[in-house]
């Protein structure tokens, strides 16, 4: 598995991110719900057990970023954490935030939530939080726009 493959893997569900936009969440995570990604999330549990995902660690999350903003991706930046707990602080979205959330033990929910997809609406914002076990989570951000504290 190489950067190159997994990224490969996230474009269908980034050129729908791109197509539909983050306006209206719930039509969205319908529309993903849809997508056959047993392929990407296979690819992403190995990702993380070959150590090369999440390469970085801060106040116990360890992440990484895939790609910035490009076109292969839709405009969207991709990233991944490997989360049990808490991030540091809030973060806001701009242009919103799609997460795809794989439980790697227990039975996690992210921010409250156990579905596989969670979208946030731009201009959002959060404290990503996993209970209930731990999760790795590929972060799908339209233009790469995050803004923290």
């Amino acid at each position: 598995m190489t950067r190159e493959d997994l990224v490969a893997l996230c474009q269908p569900p980034a050129r729908l991110v791109a197509q539909l936009g983050t306006g209206n969440p719930a039509a969205l995570e319908a529309e993903l719900d849809k997508l056959d990604v047993d392929q990407l999330v296979a690819a992403t549990l190995m990702a993380a057990a070959e150590g090369w995902l999440t390469p970085r660690e801060a106040g116990g999350v360890r992440f990484g970023r895939l790609a910035k903003a490009c076109d292969e991706l839709g405009g969207n930046s991709l990233d991944a954490v490997d989360m049990d707990g808490s991030a540091a602080g809030p973060h806001a979205h701009p242009r919103g935030e799609v997460e795809l959330c794989i439980p790697v033990s227990g039975q996690p929910r992210f921010d409250g939530r156990d579905s596989r997809w969670v979208v946030y609406p731009p201009g959002s914002r959060h404290v990503p939080t996993v209970t209930g076990g731990r999760m790795l989570i590929l972060y799908f951000l339209p233009g790469g726009e995050v803004t923290w504290g």
